[in-house]
Protein backbone atom coordinates (compact mmCIF):
# COMPACT_ATOMS: atom_id res chain seq x y z
CA UNK A 1 0.00 0.00 0.00
CA UNK A 2 3.13 2.14 -0.38
CA UNK A 3 4.70 4.41 2.02
CA UNK A 4 2.69 5.82 5.46
CA UNK A 5 1.78 9.30 5.84
CA UNK A 6 0.89 11.06 9.21
CA UNK A 7 -2.36 12.68 9.29
CA UNK A 8 -4.19 15.48 11.20
CA UNK A 9 -5.95 13.22 13.98
CA UNK A 10 -2.59 11.41 14.36
CA UNK A 11 -0.85 12.31 17.60
CA UNK A 12 2.93 10.74 17.08
CA UNK A 13 4.07 8.64 20.44
CA UNK A 14 5.40 5.63 21.70
CA UNK A 15 3.08 4.41 24.31
CA UNK A 16 1.58 0.93 24.70
CA UNK A 17 -1.85 1.69 23.15
CA UNK A 18 0.54 3.37 19.61
CA UNK A 19 2.08 0.38 19.89
CA UNK A 20 -0.60 -2.74 19.91
CA UNK A 21 -1.09 -4.14 16.00
CA UNK A 22 -3.70 -2.09 14.24
CA UNK A 23 -6.39 -4.31 14.13
CA UNK A 24 -6.67 -5.11 17.76
CA UNK A 25 -7.43 -1.81 17.81
CA UNK A 26 -9.85 -1.75 15.24
CA UNK A 27 -11.98 -4.67 16.92
CA UNK A 28 -11.77 -2.96 19.96
CA UNK A 29 -13.04 0.20 19.08
CA UNK A 30 -15.79 -1.48 17.21
CA UNK A 31 -16.91 -3.83 19.63
CA UNK A 32 -16.77 -0.90 22.55
CA UNK A 33 -19.42 1.31 20.15
CA UNK A 34 -21.45 -1.75 19.68
CA UNK A 35 -21.71 -1.55 23.53
CA UNK A 36 -22.43 1.63 24.09
CA UNK A 37 -24.91 1.55 21.35
CA UNK A 38 -27.03 -1.72 23.03
CA UNK A 39 -26.95 0.14 26.57
CA UNK A 40 -29.96 1.44 27.71
CA UNK A 41 -30.78 5.38 27.97
CA UNK A 42 -32.17 5.49 30.82
CA UNK A 43 -29.15 3.99 33.11
CA UNK A 44 -27.06 7.34 33.03
CA UNK A 45 -24.39 6.09 35.19
CA UNK A 46 -23.23 3.56 32.35
CA UNK A 47 -22.15 6.33 30.45
CA UNK A 48 -20.51 8.37 32.89
CA UNK A 49 -18.43 4.64 33.17
CA UNK A 50 -17.86 4.67 29.47
CA UNK A 51 -16.58 8.28 29.78
CA UNK A 52 -13.77 7.26 32.43
CA UNK A 53 -12.71 3.81 30.44
CA UNK A 54 -12.49 6.57 27.75
CA UNK A 55 -10.21 8.80 30.00
CA UNK A 56 -8.08 6.40 31.21
CA UNK A 57 -7.52 4.94 27.42
CA UNK A 58 -6.89 8.90 26.55
CA UNK A 59 -3.97 9.00 29.96
CA UNK A 60 -2.50 5.49 28.55
CA UNK A 61 -2.30 6.91 24.79
CA UNK A 62 -0.62 9.91 26.28
CA UNK A 63 -3.69 12.04 24.33
CA UNK A 64 -3.88 15.67 25.74
CA UNK A 65 -7.96 16.43 27.00
CA UNK A 66 -7.90 19.60 24.81
CA UNK A 67 -6.77 17.42 21.80
CA UNK A 68 -9.44 14.93 22.43
CA UNK A 69 -12.03 17.60 22.61
CA UNK A 70 -10.79 19.70 20.19
CA UNK A 71 -11.69 17.00 17.74
CA UNK A 72 -14.98 16.33 19.10
CA UNK A 73 -16.41 19.21 17.42
CA UNK A 74 -16.88 17.17 14.35
CA UNK A 75 -20.06 16.26 15.82
CA UNK A 76 -21.59 19.54 15.96
CA UNK A 77 -24.09 19.08 13.62
CA UNK A 78 -25.61 15.95 15.58
CA UNK A 79 -25.55 17.93 18.92
CA UNK A 80 -27.77 20.56 17.01
CA UNK A 81 -30.20 17.74 15.94
CA UNK A 82 -30.27 16.80 19.62
CA UNK A 83 -30.99 20.35 21.24
CA UNK A 84 -33.99 20.70 18.58
CA UNK A 85 -35.52 16.80 19.51
CA UNK A 86 -37.01 18.21 22.49
CA UNK A 87 -38.85 20.56 21.20
CA UNK A 88 -39.81 18.80 17.88
CA UNK A 89 -41.22 15.61 18.97
CA UNK A 90 -44.75 14.56 20.03
CA UNK A 91 -45.68 12.62 23.17
CA UNK A 92 -46.05 13.89 26.86
CA UNK A 93 -44.53 17.60 27.82
CA UNK A 94 -42.76 18.40 30.41
CA UNK A 95 -41.62 21.92 32.01
CA UNK A 96 -38.06 22.35 32.06
CA UNK A 97 -36.58 25.93 33.22
CA UNK A 98 -40.06 27.19 31.68
CA UNK A 99 -39.99 25.49 28.61
CA UNK A 100 -42.38 22.97 27.21
CA UNK A 101 -40.85 20.12 25.97
CA UNK A 102 -41.42 16.39 24.93
CA UNK A 103 -40.74 13.67 27.50
CA UNK A 104 -39.45 11.41 24.44
CA UNK A 105 -37.37 14.14 22.51
CA UNK A 106 -35.63 14.70 25.61
CA UNK A 107 -34.65 10.55 25.84
CA UNK A 108 -33.84 10.76 22.39
CA UNK A 109 -31.34 14.27 22.95
CA UNK A 110 -29.56 12.67 26.07
CA UNK A 111 -29.46 9.00 23.69
CA UNK A 112 -27.98 10.78 20.22
CA UNK A 113 -25.89 13.12 22.76
CA UNK A 114 -24.27 10.42 25.13
CA UNK A 115 -23.77 7.62 22.86
CA UNK A 116 -22.84 9.95 19.65
CA UNK A 117 -20.18 11.59 21.74
CA UNK A 118 -18.95 8.30 22.96
CA UNK A 119 -18.35 6.75 19.37
CA UNK A 120 -16.61 10.24 18.18
CA UNK A 121 -14.56 9.81 21.05
CA UNK A 122 -13.49 6.26 20.78
CA UNK A 123 -13.11 7.06 17.23
CA UNK A 124 -10.39 10.24 17.57
CA UNK A 125 -8.57 8.26 20.34
CA UNK A 126 -8.45 4.93 17.19
CA UNK A 127 -7.03 7.56 14.75
CA UNK A 128 -5.12 9.66 17.41
CA UNK A 129 -2.81 6.56 18.06
CA UNK A 130 -2.99 4.71 14.20
CA UNK A 131 -1.33 5.99 10.95
CA UNK A 132 -3.42 5.51 8.19
CA UNK A 133 -1.31 3.48 6.61
CA UNK A 134 -1.57 1.00 9.87
CA UNK A 135 -5.46 1.20 9.82
CA UNK A 136 -5.70 -0.28 6.04
CA UNK A 137 -3.58 -2.72 7.22
CA UNK A 138 -5.45 -3.38 10.06
CA UNK A 139 -8.74 -3.52 7.89
CA UNK A 140 -6.96 -6.20 5.84
CA UNK A 141 -5.93 -8.83 8.39
CA UNK A 142 -9.33 -8.71 10.21
CA UNK A 143 -10.46 -9.63 6.38
CA UNK A 144 -11.94 -7.14 4.64
CA UNK A 145 -13.12 -7.59 1.30
CA UNK A 146 -9.68 -6.93 -0.71
CA UNK A 147 -11.96 -4.21 -2.80
CA UNK A 148 -12.85 -2.31 0.14
CA UNK A 149 -9.92 -1.80 1.55
CA UNK A 150 -8.23 -0.53 -1.93
CA UNK A 151 -10.76 1.90 -2.63
CA UNK A 152 -10.14 3.23 1.08
CA UNK A 153 -6.21 3.62 -0.37
CA UNK A 154 -6.78 5.12 -2.88
CA UNK A 155 -9.51 7.68 -1.86
CA UNK A 156 -6.98 8.82 1.40
CA UNK A 157 -4.13 9.16 -1.21
CA UNK A 158 -6.37 10.89 -4.17
CA UNK A 159 -8.05 13.18 -1.65
CA UNK A 160 -4.49 14.45 -0.66
CA UNK A 161 -3.76 14.66 -4.49
CA UNK A 162 -7.33 16.41 -5.14
CA UNK A 163 -6.71 18.95 -2.03
CA UNK A 164 -3.07 19.87 -3.10
CA UNK A 165 -4.63 20.51 -6.79
CA UNK A 166 -7.33 22.68 -5.28
CA UNK A 167 -4.02 24.52 -3.42
CA UNK A 168 -2.28 25.54 -6.48
CA UNK A 169 -5.66 26.67 -8.42
CA UNK A 170 -6.61 28.91 -5.48
CA UNK A 171 -3.00 30.23 -5.53
CA UNK A 172 -3.76 30.27 -9.37
CA UNK A 173 -7.13 32.91 -8.92
CA UNK A 174 -5.54 34.95 -6.61
CA UNK A 175 -2.90 35.86 -7.96
CA UNK A 176 -4.73 36.76 -10.84
CA UNK A 177 -6.32 39.22 -8.26
CA UNK A 178 -9.87 36.89 -7.83
CA UNK A 179 -11.52 37.20 -4.85
CA UNK A 180 -14.87 35.21 -4.39
CA UNK A 181 -16.97 38.33 -2.93
CA UNK A 182 -20.58 37.81 -3.61
CA UNK A 183 -22.94 35.56 -5.89
CA UNK A 184 -21.66 37.04 -9.30
CA UNK A 185 -18.31 34.91 -8.42
CA UNK A 186 -20.38 31.46 -8.04
CA UNK A 187 -19.34 30.92 -12.32
CA UNK A 188 -16.05 31.44 -11.76
CA UNK A 189 -15.55 28.56 -8.35
CA UNK A 190 -18.05 26.38 -10.75
CA UNK A 191 -15.96 26.58 -13.63
CA UNK A 192 -13.15 25.93 -11.23
CA UNK A 193 -14.96 22.65 -9.85
CA UNK A 194 -15.05 21.42 -13.18
CA UNK A 195 -11.52 21.98 -13.87
CA UNK A 196 -10.22 20.41 -11.00
CA UNK A 197 -12.81 17.32 -11.50
CA UNK A 198 -11.18 17.10 -15.01
CA UNK A 199 -8.07 17.30 -13.73
CA UNK A 200 -8.62 14.43 -11.47
CA UNK A 201 -10.12 12.59 -13.93
CA UNK A 202 -6.63 12.52 -16.48
CA UNK A 203 -4.82 12.22 -13.46
CA UNK A 204 -6.43 8.96 -12.17
CA UNK A 205 -6.14 7.62 -15.84
CA UNK A 206 -2.65 8.33 -16.18
CA UNK A 207 -1.91 6.26 -12.26
CA UNK A 208 -3.75 3.68 -13.51
CA UNK A 209 -1.80 3.29 -16.23
CA UNK A 210 1.23 3.37 -14.92
CA UNK A 211 -0.03 0.92 -12.12
CA UNK A 212 -1.05 -1.69 -15.37
CA UNK A 213 2.46 -1.17 -16.56
CA UNK A 214 3.91 -2.29 -13.15
CA UNK A 215 1.80 -5.17 -13.55
CA UNK A 216 -1.15 -4.52 -11.32
CA UNK A 217 -4.03 -6.70 -11.93
CA UNK A 218 -6.52 -5.92 -9.26
CA UNK A 219 -5.66 -6.84 -6.23
CA UNK A 220 -2.73 -4.86 -3.74
CA UNK A 221 -0.23 -7.07 -2.56
CA UNK A 222 -0.22 -7.79 1.25
CA UNK A 223 2.81 -6.50 3.00
CA UNK A 224 2.60 -7.04 6.17
CA UNK A 225 1.64 -10.48 7.70
CA UNK A 226 2.66 -9.69 11.43
CA UNK A 227 0.10 -10.84 13.78
CA UNK A 228 -0.94 -9.83 17.40
CA UNK A 229 -0.21 -11.98 20.45
CA UNK A 230 -2.54 -13.56 22.97
CA UNK A 231 -0.97 -10.57 25.54
CA UNK A 232 -1.54 -8.31 22.64
CA UNK A 233 -5.38 -9.16 22.08
CA UNK A 234 -6.30 -9.48 25.82
CA UNK A 235 -4.54 -5.77 26.42
CA UNK A 236 -6.91 -4.11 23.46
CA UNK A 237 -10.04 -6.36 24.35
CA UNK A 238 -9.59 -4.80 27.84
CA UNK A 239 -11.92 -1.49 26.92
CA UNK A 240 -14.95 -3.20 25.53
CA UNK A 241 -14.83 -6.21 27.85
CA UNK A 242 -14.70 -3.98 30.62
CA UNK A 243 -17.61 -2.03 28.71
CA UNK A 244 -19.99 -5.41 28.30
CA UNK A 245 -20.02 -5.74 32.28
CA UNK A 246 -20.83 -2.18 32.65
CA UNK A 247 -24.04 -2.83 30.11
CA UNK A 248 -24.68 -6.00 31.32
CA UNK A 249 -24.77 -4.46 34.67
CA UNK A 250 -27.03 -1.46 33.59
CA UNK A 251 -29.68 -3.89 32.03
CA UNK A 252 -30.11 -6.59 35.10
CA UNK A 253 -29.67 -4.08 38.31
Amino acid sequence: MGAGHAHRLYRHGHSPVHTLPPHTKLAAAFLFVVVVVSTPREVMWAFALYAVLLAFVAHRAHVPAGFLLKRLLIEVPFVTFAVLMPFVAEGERVQVLGMSLSASGLWGAWNVLAKGTLGVAASVLLAATTELRELLLGLQRLKLPPLLVQIASFMIRYGDVITDEMRRMRIARESRGFEAKGVRHWGVLAKSAGALFIRSYERGERVHLAMMSRGYAGSMPVIDEATASRAQWSYALALPFTALVVCLLGWFL
